[in-house]
């Protein structure tokens, strides 16, 4: 009930930021020298740039009227009418006050003679960008410019939604050259319509900043959508009304504007059906951007331990009650000037119930783990963004506001080895932030700018387990009612830095010099419950924490670019010196870590054609540990695990190298790409493991250790022209070694990656497509200390869908998906899913009906396997059944 009230709120503030300025006509009338009504005949209004803001048709008296867009400047607008068989007539509009009439000119027409086209899929090249046509790759059953990118040769799309050209990840994702999402570009391909968009380009070595484009090395791949002209002067929208058996619900309103001075994706949705509306907020290079914040922030403490989610679609094993009001606006007020908005806030209630089996192989000993959980959750995330930012051509001047507000709330019942549990997690995280970028070039060439970024976070988790447990470890075995974990935790970081950079011929110096300072403080107490529902603390030397800690980094970064026709090297060699200090009265703790560290890295290019290259990479990089790694009492992550540490700050030094090769022929539609990589680390410290029947205890210990990881892979795209068909396939290896401390014993292991995935995207008519894919993935482990327990597994998961619309208003489509596990000494696991759709289109009022049918085999439980070091786990799910809808899509 309450999703329904909040979304019935929030559509009538839907198209609030389409109508923030008061709106206007011109109205006329377009007669010929006869003065006779000329009908059909097209009025465009255009700014005084230039460009179209709006069009309209005469009616059979000759008649029009056209809307001035919101946000429109009206100074300077002009009217132009044309027809077929006239001269074209434009005139500057003095008044909206009075009728601006045309009379047109017969004008004499030549017709040439009709040419054949070739209409095959094509690919055109423009320096570094690459243009698919849209409607070369689409078909009618696409509904949402994401549909056609998974067709496209060279493109894959991952299951996240997250976008990869040729083996690449891309950086950005521009709309008409706007960046109006950041990297939460699922917001677009799942909104968009795919009739909307003219083009998909890709843009290899992407420089958003202007002012940097000239002489400055960028690796980076974006990727851009071109919007039709005529989908630029209309609003665009859906509102989708559905529901089904057994009692569920599905709506979705979206109000979409893609005009050259304002863009805006707005949108509510509310279903308890299964899709995740949180997979539209993905930010999908999240890491890239904290590891360049250079603020390490402590991920949660605290869990319920639960048995996370099975390797399906959401659609498939989620329940549900959530909704999504989504709204991000882009306003440009003057050239090369854009103001952003986003706001979003999610509700949801979730339901999980499920059985978990674990076995941990140990030389002499098996530790097994059966237990039952059933669990509802209440995640609500709230998110608001503001964004300035001028990129002209002399300078650039950026800054960003975030602020996130994420609480989580959990109950879990439970049986754990034949021991009734009960958790409630509560966790209220608040992080606000700012970002302040600004650059400024000389007549030189040289470069000044200057950094700031603030961030205040505060963190607080709470978990409750009743009936008390492990007597003997918490309340000298003495029986209690139950323990209370509680954890706060602000934090405040800060980072500011001077940057230079100067040409000096193919080479761009570039310097950063600057200081961080990071401030955090870490309060935790372990209760128990006593019977008569007080609380006891208990003893301060083992279940109490109140860390102080500081981190002063001062830094000088030098960076060095080297640029020809064919080779592109870029170098870094980051010098920082550090000063830590770490204080707990209750454990004695008074730590001081002072150091300077070198941190190199280099990347080359080298084009070896047109559309070939290789890239090689060197990094190195020594980092101290954080507060996560030196707080010294237990904290109780959940109702089997317990953390502390006991060393002194840990340190890691990493070595990477990796080697790629990208291969293509834009004329054939031809991709290729292989990459190879070899990493490692060694660390001074280790994590002990105690591990007995009920109960794991981690304790960070000093010890000198090893991780390496190799990996290699390929991948091809090829498009059939006599096919229609786009066939593309990958492999992958990859190889980790690394040493566990469990139970006192030390064991090595080595984990074995190894995959083969097949896709064929077929347009084999206009109204027949067909689609199947393969992932076919092999895990194994090993220890030359552990000789017992299933350690290896194959998993293969295939998608088949074929799509038929026999008469142009009638579509059919019929999708599967079958997954297959095989596990040493262990039942195959074996499932496949089966979804069927009917739709008819209702043209005239721009409508469709659907009736469809998921999980149609029924389905009721699912079971999963995980291959981990030593660890086995094997899950069982209760998932929704069969599920039939009716949805009524109406398009605007």
């Amino acid at each position: 009930m309450k999703v329904r009230v909040f979304f019935g709120a929030a559509v009538c503030l839907l198209l609030v930021p389409f109508f923030i300025y008061p709106q206007q006509s011109v109205r006329g009338v377009v007669k010929d020298s006869t003065n006779k009504p000329i009908p059909s005949a097209s009025i465009v209004l255009k700014t005084q740039e230039g460009s179209i803001a709006s069009y309209s048709i005469t009616g059979a008296k000759g008649d029009y009227a056209i809307n001035i867009p919101a946000g429109i400047q009206t100074g300077g607008l002009s009217l132009e009418a044309s027809c077929l068989g006239y001269k074209k007539s434009s005139v500057i509009i003095r008044s909206f006050d009075k009728p601006v009439d045309f009379v047109l000119q017969n004008s004499s027409i030549y017709l040439p003679a009709a040419v054949v086209k070739d209409n095959r899929p094509r690919l055109s090249q423009k320096g570094d960008t690459l243009s698919y046509r849209t409607a070369d790759f689409s078909s009618s059953g696409d509904r949402v410019i994401g549909d056609v990118l998974k067709k496209l040769p060279g493109v894959e799309v991952a299951d996240d939604g997250k976008i990869r050209y040729n083996g690449k990840a891309i950086s950005n994702f521009y709309i008409d050259g706007d960046n109006l999402l950041d990297d939460k570009y699922n917001i677009a391909t799942r909104t968009i319509p795919n009739d909307a968009v003219d083009k998909i380009q890709i843009i290899e070595n992407d420089q958003p900043v202007k002012m940097l484009r000239k002489n400055t090395f960028s690796d980076n791949v974006a990727m851009n959508i071109q919007i039709k002209d005529d989908a630029k002067l209309r609003l665009m929208g859906q509102v989708k009304a559905g529901g089904g058996l057994p009692g569920k619900y599905d709506e979705d309103v979206n109000a979409i504007l893609l005009r050259n001075k304002l863009k805006a994706i707005n949108y509510v949705k509310a279903n308890n059906t299964g899709d995740d509306p949180s997979n539209d907020l993905i930010s999908h290079n999240l890491s890239d951007y904290l590891k360049r914040l250079d603020n390490a922030k402590p991920s949660p403490f605290l869990s319920a331990g639960s048995a996370g989610t099975p390797n399906l679609p959401e659609n498939r094993y989620l329940f549900n009650h959530a909704a999504l009001f989504n709204f991000n606006d882009l306003i440009k007020p003057a050239k090369d000037v854009q103001v952003k908005a986003g706001l979003y806030y999610m509700y949801d209630r979730i339901s999980q119930n499920y059985n978990k089996y674990s076995e941990i192989y140990l030389p002499a000993d098996t530790i097994r783990y059966s237990e039952y959980q059933d669990n509802s959750a209440r995640p609500d995330l709230f998110h608001a963004q503001f964004d300035l930012t001028i990129n002209k051509d002399k300078y650039y001047l950026a800054n960003t506001l975030f602020a996130d507000y994420s609480p989580l709330g959990m109950n879990a019942g439970m049986t754990t080895n034949g021991i009734p549990l009960r958790q409630k997690l509560k966790q209220q995280p608040l992080d606000l932030s700012n970002e302040f970028n600004a650059a400024k070039t000389t007549p030189s060439g040289k470069i000044y700018g200057i950094y700031s970024y603030l961030n205040v976070t505060r963190r607080r988790e709470n978990l409750l387990i009743s009936p008390g447990i492990n007597s003997g470890l918490f309340n000298e075995r003495m029986p209690y009612e139950g323990l209370a974990q509680h954890i706060k935790m602000p934090a405040f970081y800060t980072n500011n830095y001077f940057s230079y950079k100067s040409p000096l011929g193919k080479i761009l110096q570039s310097y950063k010099a600057g200081l961080s300072w990071q401030s955090q403080q870490l309060k935790s107490a372990l209760t128990a419950l006593l019977t008569d529902n007080n609380e006891r603390g208990s003893s301060p030397d083992s279940s109490v924490n109140n860390l102080n800690w500081e981190r002063l980094k001062l830094y000088i970064e030098p960076g060095y670019e080297y640029l020809t026709d064919k080779v592109k090297i870029s170098a870094s060699l980051p010098l920082s010196f550090l000063k830590i200090h770490y204080l707990d009265d209750l454990y004695s703790l008074n730590g001081k870590k002072n150091g300077i560290y070198f941190n190199p890295s280099l990347s080359i290019k080298y084009q070896t054609g047109v559309e070939n290259y290789i890239t090689a990479s060197y990094s190195f990089m020594n980092t101290p540990g954080t507060s996560e790694d030196i707080y010294r009492g237990n904290i109780l992550a959940n109702y089997r695990t317990l953390y502390a540490n006991n060393s002194l700050l840990p340190e890691k030094e990493n070595y990477t190298l990796s080697l790629g090769y990208n291969y293509r022929k834009a004329i054939k539609i031809f991709f290729f790409s292989l990459l190879t990589s070899y990493s490692k680390t060694k660390y001074n410290t280790i994590s002990s493991i105690m591990l007995t029947d009920d109960f794991q205890r981690r304790v960070a210990l000093p010890f000198e250790n090893t991780a390496e990881n190799y990996m290699a892979s390929g991948s091809i795209s090829n498009y059939s022209f006599k096919l229609r068909t786009t066939f593309s396939s990958a492999i992958s290896y990859q190889l980790s070694k690394s040493f566990q401390l469990q139970n006192d014993e030390l064991l090595p292991y080595s984990t074995v990656i190894a995959g083969i995935k097949g896709a064929v995207q077929s347009k084999i008519s206009n109204s027949i497509n067909f689609s199947y894919s393969s992932n076919l993935q092999q895990i194994s482990s090993s220890s030359p200390a552990v000789t017992t327990g299933g350690t290896k597994m194959n998993q293969l998961t295939q998608n088949a869908g074929l799509f038929i619309a026999p008469a142009p208003p009638l579509v059919f489509s019929v999708s599967g998906e079958h997954l297959f596990t095989r596990q040493k000494s262990r039942p195959d696991l074996n499932y496949l899913f089966t979804d069927l759709s009917a739709a008819y289109k209702l043209n005239k009022i721009k409508a469709d009906i659907e009736l469809g049918i998921r999980n149609l085999m029924n389905v009721k439980d699912y079971k999963a396997a995980w291959l981990s070091a030593n660890t086995f786990t094997s899950s069982s799910y209760t998932i929704p059944g069969r599920m039939a809808f009716l949805k009524a899509t109406f398009n605007f």
